[in-house]
C-alpha cells in the first residue's frame, strides 16, 4: 500500500510541475518538491 501512495504522490507532483509554466507562488514550489520527495521515498523505501 505504501508503494501505491508513493506512486500516486510522485505522479501528482509531476502533474503539478506543469504549474511552473504558469506564474506560481513559493508555496506551490515547495508543495510540488515536497510531493515529489515524499512520493519517491514512499515508493522506493
Amino acid at each position: 500500500m505504501k508503494r501505491v501512495w508513493g506512486l500516486m504522490l510522485f505522479c501528482f507532483g509531476l502533474g503539478m510541475a506543469v504549474l511552473f509554466f504558469v506564474p506560481e507562488t513559493i508555496f506551490t514550489f515547495f508543495f510540488v518538491i515536497g510531493c515529489l520527495i515524499l512520493g519517491y521515498n514512499l515508493f522506493c523505501c
